[in-house]
């Protein structure tokens, strides 16, 4: 039998010796020594071969747009403490006056090319949707989710930056890119004045998703004010609607500030809910408690966030790198805590956005990248291209990839 792909002496994680991979129609067909050939033959030389990575939090629409703006926002977002964020966000609205598909696609698009060579086959990609933006920037991530289909596969996330109560009309513009095809409702609860309003903002944007049978994801307590309480009230609505591992939430950098009586029993609302926790401390000087919330058995994984923008000046969309930050930030820095690294920009982010049978195994979907390294850790260290792309079943073409056409 000839398959379309077999990947020879790959490394698996946890196993040794190496095997053979055999990809067929889309997906794993076969691991172990495999005499058959392949349409296309790919030696990983006894490199480390794993699932391909996951970026689980990207604000796609905003990507390389920090030229556009001053360092006002940045530095109100960095600022010790993180007690003037929602002084960030107002600033960095500005940018969104300018909004334009004739700029935004251009860079959605050099930024989708960088994650296919970097091995991010899956991302949920946030577009603001708000009086200012409009369905400007949404419209042009649905465009690049259809180009990059079976390249790179984009959750898009109608996502009302600027508020719900302090932006009125912004239900019905969450409606309409529901109806325009967008896959997960978005949200911001803490960015509204009260906690009256902070709950309706996050009883609309479940109601929605309720009407479109969609995930929600969203950003939860995003300041440095111990008193935030939105991370709660999306755990506690999720329970009270039955959406168990429907609701996904992103910062709760607040947390860090908890008293631990409170701590805990989110932590035990948050198991309940089968909720995630997307934490991205490279981003921000105060991040979720990771390494309690994985003590205490939570679901807890990485993300990219920005690129290039008026929240964070860096980013290649490369979750390697994203980990390699984080092994320092986090000070996970033995050898099963870099594994435990891993499986957040890999398994446990597949598993936070509900992607099914993402690991290496006999007819699971075949999204795979040989490493440049032989281990977790030398993949980290290095946080070098991989040697090779395979997703949803198809060797990504880095030709194509590296062309700025």
């Amino acid at each position: 039998m000839t398959y379309e792909i077999v990947i020879s002496n790959a490394r698996l994680r946890h196993q040794k010796g190496t095997v053979d991979i055999a990809i067929d129609k889309g997906v794993i067909k076969k691991i172990g020594k495999i005499p058959d050939k392949g349409t296309k033959t790919i030696d990983a030389r006894g490199n480390l071969v794993t699932e391909s990575f996951v970026n689980t939090h990207l604000h796609l629409c905003k990507v390389y747009t920090l030229t556009m703006m001053d360092s006002k926002a940045l530095t109100s977002y960095h600022g010790e403490g993180m007690g003037a964020a929602m002084t960030a966000i107002e600033l960095a609205a500005k940018v969104k006056e300018k909004y334009d598909e004739k700029w935004i696609i251009p860079n959605v698009r050099k930024c989708l090319k960088k994650a296919a060579l970097n091995g991010n086959t899956h991302i949920r990609a946030f577009a603001d949707v708000d009086s200012k933006a409009k369905l400007i920037g949404l419209k042009a991530l649905l465009k690049a989710r259809d180009e990059f289909k079976g390249i790179v596969d984009v959750q898009v996330v109608a996502f009302p930056q600027d508020g719900v109560v302090r932006e009125p009309g912004t239900v019905k513009l969450i409606n309409e890119a529901m109806e325009l095809g967008a896959n997960v409702v978005g949200g911001i609860p803490w960015i509204e004045y009260t906690e009256a309003d902070e709950r309706t903002h996050i009883d609309e944007m479940m109601r929605i998703a309720k009407t479109y049978d969609a995930d929600i994801s969203m950003l939860v307590d995003d300041a440095g004010d111990p008193g935030l309480r939105t991370l709660e009230m999306l755990a506690v609505k999720t329970l009270e609607e039955g959406r168990i591992g429907r609701s996904l939430a992103h910062h709760a950098r607040a947390m860090a500030l908890y008293p631990e009586p409170y701590f805990r029993k989110v932590a035990a609302l948050l198991a309940k809910a089968k909720m995630g926790v997307v934490s991205d401390p490279h981003t921000g000087p105060l991040h979720a408690r990771v390494r309690e919330l994985l003590a205490n058995g939570n679901l807890v994984c990485l993300g990219q966030d920005d690129v290039c923008d008026a929240y964070y000046p860096f980013g290649q969309n490369s979750m390697l790198e994203v980990g390699f930050l984080n092994v320092h930030l986090l000070w996970m820095t033995t050898f099963p805590e870099m594994e435990t690294i891993y499986d957040m920009i890999t398994v446990n982010a597949a598993r936070c956005i509900n992607l099914k049978d993402f690991e290496i195994k006999v007819d699971a979907p075949a999204n795979l990248v040989v490493l440049d390294g032989t281990s977790v850790y030398e993949a980290l260290w290095y946080h070098r291209m991989p040697l090779a792309v395979v997703s949803h079943g198809k060797l990504i073409d880095k030709k194509a990839m590296e062309s700025e056409e």
